[in-house]
């Protein structure tokens, strides 16, 4: 008997994790008290995908270490990586703009925050509602954000170059420093004596094949991991979170779907020159399982398998572009922030004229990149921005925000992963190599 792809798999523990909650919901009451049947199945869920979430994260350095290193000291040279990381930056920059604009645009046209016209006084009064509920944990998160300064986004810069390199290897917030090292030794490799050289590239090579291998280990287990983080937030939140903000919701997901469906694959077929759909389908793994984690760098191992394997990519090109994404590459989070800040600015009757969007287009942007290794990296930026834009009771609208959060952030993290393949393949096409053919025939 065949074996159901791995894609359907998720696909269907993505469904029975749903139902599931729906079910526990319905026989449960809306929150699972100590002891009872359906706190310890919440507890038992968390720990299961708390494993499988650690386990993705456990093979990220290994993989983006080998993967740039062996990538970089394939290319012809310093000349070839400027070309590879000049393109890369651009393709980055130009579609995290079109993501924000394509936000804006639609905050603009739907007004979730207003109603004929004037702030929506009703979900004014829920922000203070929901802030008067939060957890002890949702307090602690806005409190920690709303400490920071614009001023603390130069650390990112500083980040570039760690001090400590097994230091920002074993912290998820200094990827751009393990990125960055490996693209200083990769280059350095190049420069040895040639039998110098090819020994460390095949030995980096290889450390790449085994972590490759390693990752399809874990992939196997997927649908189970995938089962237990999804279980517990839909048990956790339930439709009706969303009934009060769902102008809001609805909003911010036309423009990240408008993004998903429209602008990126305009952008595949027109500059890539590949069909949209074969794209889609090389990565549905990928996107089911950036959906169900809400994270863009846990899924890094599948997105690289999915680009080279169904895609066709190189794994130069791949190794380069993927992990660089993955740390600064963030168009759904850009978008998220934009549409956010102008939504709660609309709630608090605060008019933007041109000149206030477009400094958050900037801020959005700029941050997207900036705190995108920081635990609740949205959260920090949107009170930085509407700190920053004079918007009152920021922190009272964040913590209301949260109660969507879940769902959007999991969204909005597919999109960020589609977005870094997009770019993957774009630069692959432009460098001259054959799409969409098997995995063996990839040139390396």
């Amino acid at each position: 008997m065949k074996r159901l792809a791995l894609h359907w798999q998720i696909l269907a523990a993505l469904v029975l994790a749903t139902l599931t909650g729906i079910i526990f919901r319905i026989l449960f009451g809306e929150s699972a008290e100590a002891g009872t049947f359906a706190a310890r199945a919440i507890e038992l869920s968390g720990f299961v995908g708390d494993l499988f979430m650690q386990a993705l994260k456990m093979i990220i350095v290994p993989l983006i270490v080998t993967s740039v290193i062996s990538g970089i000291a394939g290319l012809q040279g310093v000349k070839g990586f400027g070309r590879l990381g000049l393109k890369t930056i651009g393709f980055y920059a130009a579609s995290s703009l079109v993501a924000v604009v394509t936000g804006l645009l639609l905050v603009n046209l739907v007004d979730p925050g207003l109603v004929d016209g004037q702030p929506n006084e009703v979900i004014r009064e829920a922000f203070a509602e929901k802030k008067a509920a939060a957890t002890a944990a949702d307090l602690e998160k806005v409190a920690a954000a709303d400490q920071r300064e614009p001023k603390d986004f130069l650390d990112t810069f500083r980040m570039l170059f760690p001090e400590n390199i097994v230091s920002a290897a074993s912290n998820n917030g200094q990827m751009l420093g393990v990125i960055v090292f490996s693209i200083l030794f990769a280059v350095a490799v190049t420069r040895l004596p040639a039998d110098e050289m090819r020994t460390l590239r095949e030995f980096f090579q290889a450390g790449n094949d085994v972590m490759i291998t390693i990752t399809r280990w874990i992939m196997a287990v997927a649908p189970i991991g995938v089962y237990a983080l999804m279980f517990p937030v839909i048990f956790e939140n339930g439709p009706q979170v969303f009934a009060e903000m769902g102008k809001y919701f609805g909003c911010v997901l036309a423009a990240l779907f408008l993004h998903l469906f429209v602008t990126l694959p305009l952008i595949l077929r027109f500059v890539a020159k590949v069909n949209p759909l074969d794209h889609l389908r090389a990565m549905r793994e990928a996107l089911l399982l950036a959906f169900s984690t809400a994270s863009s760098s846990g899924t890094l191992p599948v997105t690289m398998r999915c680009v080279q394997d169904n895609a066709g990519v190189s794994k130069r090109t791949a190794s380069f572009t993927l992990p660089l994404g993955a740390t600064v590459n963030m168009d759904g989070t850009a978008l998220y922030e934009c549409v956010a800040v102008i939504f709660v600015a609309q709630v608090m009757g605060i008019q933007m004229g041109f000149t206030e969007q477009f400094v958050v287009v900037t801020a959005a942007l700029l941050t997207s990149i900036g705190v995108a290794g920081v635990p609740s990296a949205s959260l920090v930026a949107i009170l930085l921005i509407l700190k920053n834009s004079g918007v009152p009771d920021a922190d009272t609208a964040v913590v209301a925000l949260l109660a969507v959060d879940r769902l959007l952030d999991m969204t909005r993290t597919a999109v960020n992963v589609f977005g870094d393949s997009c770019a993957a393949v774009t630069i692959a096409r432009s460098e001259g190599e054959e799409l969409f053919r098997p995995a063996d025939q990839a040139t390396t």
